[in-house]
């Protein structure tokens, strides 16, 4: 078994909402509400989730850019909020790295590649700008740009390329883990594979760890090794990928991959099976009482709208459903 590289444990992030002029709290949004779960070195784990369901606010929690309500971070075994300031600087942040959605939009459009690739080395490391520049050279190699790439400017280079420079930089002070938010959601169809295949390439030369957030069902089938399902700020389905995608066990879970026309398996026999959810997600200010899909789901009964569903175990993964009691 791979070693764990971070661990969130029964995290919770709220956002008190306020009002008047005296700024007082009349109520909490949840965006994530008890979620747990291990990313093992060299490995790649997805969340996956409609819009609203507290991925993003996931992934800015491990990036710090969001203090946790409750609930801990645990990275190589330490827990990130005890750790000091130089700490941080020194053991935590480098090693943490981001790749965001949009490419377009996440460089300065004034800075030269070089610049924009080196920043992390001139911000972190005391190294000379020659020194800098050839680092720069070799990691804008590695995810096939070239050196040739250098003195341009980003508007020049397109969609995917952007997304290579985007994955150099954040590979410039040698992470063990990224954090890919929608990492090819923006890019054509013919270009998605590509970026793929470049970080699937870069984990087994890097012995990367990648948190992915991702809406593209196929997207993480292609990339995970292990996959949690979120609605509502909690996870209702984790574990090995292929066996989710084989063997999906809550209905939330069945109804993504319906909507993604990835097929079911007793698809085989009656023909594709279309699962359409009714209404839309409830507000995380005020969530239902019970199981928190209830309120959309053709399975759920009396008990469902009471009592909140243990995460269980079923075969190699786990769900948090009645229909498993």
């Amino acid at each position: 078994m791979a070693e764990v590289l971070l661990e969130a444990r029964d995290i919770v992030k709220h956002y008190p909402v306020t009002r008047g002029l005296l700024q007082r709290t009349v109520g909490w949004v949840r965006a994530v509400d008890g979620v747990s779960f291990t990313v093992e070195q060299g490995k790649t784990f997805s969340l996956v989730g409609e819009s609203g369901a507290g991925k993003t606010t996931i992934a800015k929690a491990i990036l710090l850019l969001e203090r946790l309500t409750s609930g801990n971070i645990l990275f190589e075994g330490k827990d990130v909020y005890k750790f000091s300031a130089a700490q941080l600087k020194t053991g935590y942040r480098p090693k943490v790295q981001s790749v965001q959605q949009n490419p377009w939009s996440s460089m300065n459009p004034r800075m030269r590649v070089r610049d924009i690739v080196g920043e992390p080395l001139f911000v972190n490391t005391k190294q000379p700008k020659k020194e800098v520049y050839d680092n720069v050279s070799k990691l804008l190699d590695q995810v096939g740009i070239g050196a040739e790439g250098m003195t341009r400017y980003p508007h020049e280079f397109s969609g995917g390329q952007r997304q290579r420079i985007a994955v150099a930089r954040a590979l410039a002070l040698h992470p063990n883990l990224l954090v890919l938010d929608e990492p090819v959601s923006a890019l054509d169809v013919s270009i998605r594979a590509q970026i793929m295949n470049l970080l699937k390439d870069l984990q087994t030369q890097f012995n990367l760890s990648y948190i992915v957030i991702a809406h593209n069902l196929a997207t993480v089938r292609y990339m995970s090794h292990g996959v949690a399902i979120m609605y509502l700020g909690q996870l209702v389905e984790y574990g090995d990928t292929e066996e989710l995608f084989k063997n999906p066990l809550h209905p939330y879970t069945r109804a993504l991959i319906s909507a993604s026309q990835l097929t079911l398996p007793e698809d085989a026999k009656d023909g594709a099976k279309q699962i359409i959810l009714t209404g839309e997600m409830p507000s995380p200010l005020n969530p239902p009482p019970g199981c928190r899909f209830h309120t959309r789901c053709a399975e759920a009964g009396e008990l469902c709208s009471k009592e909140i569903p243990d995460m269980r175990q079923v075969g190699k993964n786990y769900v948090k459903c009645h229909h498993y009691k």
